[in-house]
């Protein structure tokens, strides 16, 4: 079985080649569901291990639907992801209406040709899995990383079994929620891979800073947010 690590940082990335991991799938930001890493990290990483690296290509957290101008990041950051000789990516687009973008999803296929290309966990938002699986076994992805549709890996076991049975041609790539006391499961089942990101937190400050620089307001599936065009002008007048 294939154990592809979440990599949020150099440190992740060393510890998991440690040990023992087969690649890893590069991203920063794990608590928004991970976003492109940073170029800085991406050379540091691949100078550091010499294990696959798989980069996430996913230019902002919330939804998968994306603008002209958001699309176009994507599609530079895989040409990033080519001339620095990465094996794979890991990206995937919908409509808002929760169907796959086909269109858009094989023009990052295409860009990507020559590297492994992972369609992600947006797939655990389709309405109809079987048939967007259908659809992304014509495109020829290489994997689909999936927990099922459910809220961990262990809960859409059904489906990630009925996927894998239907689908051979796919690797059906289990995520969310694995460790070691249910990845027996994964394996007796037969997938040919895993994804988890093996994360615990180290305490790093002796004292509770003065105030937090998280906010939780910012953490939406449904809603973008965007620097506003009207608020920053009223800004700007006052004191221009």
């Amino acid at each position: 079985m294939l154990v592809e690590v979440c990599a949020n940082s150099v440190e992740s990335a060393i510890n998991a080649e440690r040990a023992g991991a087969d690649r890893i799938e590069l991203c920063s930001e794990l608590a928004v569901g991970g976003i492109t890493p940073s170029y800085g990290l991406l050379k540091t990483v691949k100078e550091r291990i010499s294990i696959p690296i798989h980069v996430l290509i996913r230019p902002r957290s919330g939804d998968f639907t994306y603008s002209d101008v958001e699309f176009k990041v994507m599609l530079e950051d895989i040409a990033l992801c080519r001339q620095m000789g990465v094996e794979g990516v890991v990206s995937g687009v919908l409509h808002t209406d929760f169907t796959l973008d086909v269109a858009r999803t094989a023009a990052l296929m295409k860009a990507a040709q020559g590297m492994k290309f992972t369609f992600h966990r947006a797939f655990d938002w389709v309405k109809n899995p079987k048939k967007t699986m259908e659809t992304l076994a014509d495109l020829k992805v290489d994997y689909v990383l999936t927990s099922g549709q459910g809220k961990s890996a262990l809960e859409g076991l059904a489906l990630l079994r009925d996927l894998k049975r239907l689908f051979p041609n796919v690797a059906i790539m289990p995520g969310s929620g694995i460790n070691e006391e249910n990845v027996r499961s994964f394996l007796e089942a037969g997938f040919e891979a895993i994804h988890l990101s093996g994360t615990k937190f180290r305490q790093t400050l002796t004292l509770p800073p003065p105030i937090s620089m998280n906010s939780a307001s910012f953490l939406n599936d449904d809603k973008l947010g965007v620097s506003n065009f009207e608020t920053i002008k009223a800004v700007v007048d006052k004191v221009k």
